[in-house]
């Protein structure tokens, strides 16, 4: 890989970067693609939808709403714990199922993975599942390219975001930079779906309030923004792209929590194969050890934010970028 980190500056021996690090090649995913289907083309029949992505979405959907009333008249102590040890798996396991459907891996027929990328955002509170969709597409197409990429910090983040306060503010509202990061540096006309995914979203918000009162939409909400910041679970923001060795810039996870997260954590496998879902992705790395045994990887999301945060030298800058190349990447 020809990269180059410019401006690395160092104060006694260690500080954090002002540039990001910067890529002269292509990303890596679509050459290693290419060549694992060439020595193992049986791989392409783990392509296609899972089909228990329905039953899956709906268990959870309906346990989290379900909780949501179950707490109408709890106390607040109560609400913000439920809310971080339980319904903050939940909303986060929409979140990546969402993820998921944005790469229409339930169904077949895009619309219908739209529909039930609508009813999975149901408990998260605010209406992201469509909007998510176009963004992510182009962060797998376009990954890391300046200006497109809206997976990468603003370069106001990366100025900001200094130092061990700093970046533990960052982590607890990271969902928040996450969201409205695309929104303010690349908008996007809102389209027929953005309107029927907000109609219902806020519908459902509507009802939860009538019917139940304010602390139940209040647990969604808390469970969502909980579940995006200082938790296990959100260690997979900063452990998927984050460069903590200029010489790799995806890397996997390959512990517990993958059981909860549609294996999101095997990053690499899914940046190479983004149509095969998150119940097979273990496969590729079976099929085809020697492209992934040599790669960092990490067993602890937990540990990630820690090293985030503590390590001096890692920050928002610590991402890969590159110019828009000539070719784009068609994996989608």
């Amino acid at each position: 890989m020809g990269f180059e980190g410019e401006k690395r500056e160092e104060e006694e021996g260690v500080r954090m970067a002002n540039d990001f690090f910067w890529s002269y090649t292509d990303e890596p995913h679509a050459s290693r693609r290419r060549q694992i289907l060439s020595q193992y083309p049986q791989i392409k029949q783990l392509f296609g939808p899972d089909p228990f992505a329905f039953l899956k979405i709906s268990g959870v959907v309906l346990l989290q709403l379900w909780t949501a009333t179950f707490l109408h008249d709890a106390t607040w102590l109560k609400i913000l714990i439920v809310a971080y040890f339980f319904g903050s798996f939940l909303n986060h396991n929409l979140f990546l199922a969402i993820h998921e459907l944005s790469h229409n891996l339930a169904f077949s027929t895009p619309n219908y993975n739209r529909w039930l990328g609508i009813f999975a955002n149901l408990p998260v509170g605010v209406p992201m599942s469509v909007t998510f969709q176009k963004y992510h597409l182009e962060h797998h197409r376009f990954q890391g390219v300046d200006g497109i990429d809206m997976d990468i910090p603003s370069q106001t983040e990366a100025h900001v975001v200094k130092n061990v306060l700093a970046k533990s503010i960052w982590v607890i509202l990271q969902l928040f930079f996450y969201a409205f990061r695309p929104l303010f540096l690349k908008p996007k006309p809102p389209g027929l779906w953005e309107f029927i995914n907000f109609t219902i979203q806020l519908s459902l918000d509507g009802a939860m309030v009538y019917f139940w009162g304010w602390k139940s939409l209040a647990y969604l909400i808390l469970s969502t923004f909980v579940g995006g910041g200082m938790h296990p679970m959100a260690g997979h923001f900063i452990s998927e792209h984050y460069v903590f060795k200029p010489e790799q810039e995806t890397y996997s996870y390959y512990g517990p929590l993958n059981l909860m997260t549609w294996s999101v954590g095997y990053h690499n496998e899914h940046h190479d194969f983004p149509r095969i879902p998150g119940s097979k992705l273990y496969k590729v790395k079976e099929i085809a050890p020697e492209y992934y045994e040599n790669l960092d990887a990490y067993k602890s999301w937990s540990q990630v934010i820690y090293m985030y945060i503590m390590d001096r030298t890692v920050g928002p800058f610590s991402r890969m970028k590159r110019k828009l190349s000539t070719k784009a990447n068609k994996s989608e």
